[in-house]
């Protein structure tokens, strides 16, 4: 696993070996990549369910201002913290996704850009999203890409601006309209 592309293009990522992670190939990471590249640079960025931070990485490495990676398992703190070594403004939390969310919330932070490719078989995609809504945490003109398998994902608080279908994954992009 690897940065395709940016300033940290080439740089190998670890993850692979971890329990419940998925990491998301480099080809669906492409044209996810290459579908949002408009609205990365100097986005604030959120990588929730980060595994091993490919993700929010990739947006780093194409621009981003700063990414808040997190996940509740210990050795993906580990190599999240390996993986980001001398990058600027990562902060890595390590929470369940609804304490994150709610800590979020208190401290009033808003995002441009929110990564969710939660474990597939969960199907939390929907619920997050509400929670997002909820807590006020996208910002205006702010995306959420949400990447899942066989989830149902449906949301009537965001417009729908892309959905792409890739092998046995999709890909949807939600915006935040003022």
């Amino acid at each position: 696993m690897r940065v395709i592309s940016g300033k940290y293009k080439g740089r190998k990522l670890e993850g692979f070996d971890i329990d419940g992670t998925r990491p998301t190939m480099d080809r669906v990471k492409e044209s996810m990549f290459a579908t949002i590249q408009n609205y990365v640079k100097e986005s604030r960025v959120l990588d929730l369910f980060a595994g091993s931070g490919a993700l929010g990485i990739e947006a780093l490495s194409n621009g981003a201002r700063s990414c808040l990676f997190v996940d509740v398992n210990p050795k993906v703190i580990n190599i999240l913290k390996k993986n980001t070594l001398n990058m600027d403004d990562v902060t890595i939390m390590m929470s369940n996704y609804t304490d994150a969310l709610i800590k979020c919330h208190q401290k009033k932070e808003q995002f441009d850009l929110i990564l969710l490719d939660p474990p597939y078989h969960l199907n939390l995609i929907n619920g997050v999203i509400d929670l997002i809504y909820q807590y006020d945490l996208l910002a205006n003109n702010g995306i959420i890409v949400c990447e899942y398998e066989t989830e149902e994902v449906k949301t009537d608080k965001y417009e729908q601006i892309k959905c792409k279908k890739l092998a046995n994954k999709c890909l949807v992009v939600y915006k935040r309209v003022k």
